[in-house]
């Protein structure tokens, strides 16, 4: 496996983003397990555009502004939802040791919909998996989706880091309700970021 690429692949990865917040704020809310069930959903939210990349969908998405623009502002409204959940106390951060958990179906699927409404990582595969293949390469396709694999093991590995630490400090959050409170603001206004810089994303 070429170093170069999983490098890039763990910096990429590691850089904070929606997938981050939303697995952090899942262990926060629901301990280590809920962060790993999570990191799960954003990792199967990468497959639609692995395969958008690897079959030449996501060259239309790039052609198309109009098929863009939709599914780029469908993930702004979702991510706005979030934050707004967020911060009325449900949703992502809803941290209530009395009230009933979220189901893993329920957390699973709003991972994978914070992936698959960002039109950026098909453009980003697109852009991103080529580098990667040899000059000549006879079979290219076979060698994005293995590239693909390794991208994503690296997206769930780092997901369930930085879910599973914030988890182990879930007791310290619950024990101080001010905290609490300043963690839905915050987590709530990260969305709100993340929703506006998709917005300007050309």
């Amino acid at each position: 496996m070429n170093l170069d690429f999983l490098l890039t692949s763990l910096i990429v990865v590691a850089s904070p983003g929606t997938g981050v917040v939303y697995t952090v704020a899942a262990g926060l809310a629901q301990g280590w397990r809920a962060s790993v069930v999570a990191a799960f959903g954003c990792t199967l939210g990468v497959v639609p555009h692995m395969l958008a990349a690897t079959t030449g969908l996501a060259a239309l998405l790039h052609a198309s502004m109009l098929a863009f623009e939709v599914i780029k502002y469908l993930g702004v409204a979702y991510l706005l939802w979030m934050a707004w959940s967020t911060l009325q106390s449900r949703g992502a951060l809803d941290i209530d040791p009395n009230k009933t958990p979220r189901s893993n179906g329920a957390v699973i699927v709003a991972g994978i919909l914070l992936n698959l409404l960002n039109p950026k990582l098909s453009i980003f595969f697109l852009a991103f998996l080529p580098q990667f293949l040899a000059p000549g390469e006879t079979n290219a396709m076979g060698r994005m989706l293995q590239l693909s694999f390794v991208f994503m093991a690296i997206t769930f590995a780092i997901f369930t880091l930085y879910g599973v630490f914030c988890a182990s400090m879930r007791h310290h959050v619950l024990e101080r309700p001010p905290v609490l409170r300043w963690m839905r603001r915050l987590f709530s206004a990260a969305f709100v970021l993340l929703a506006a810089r998709l917005a300007l994303m050309q």
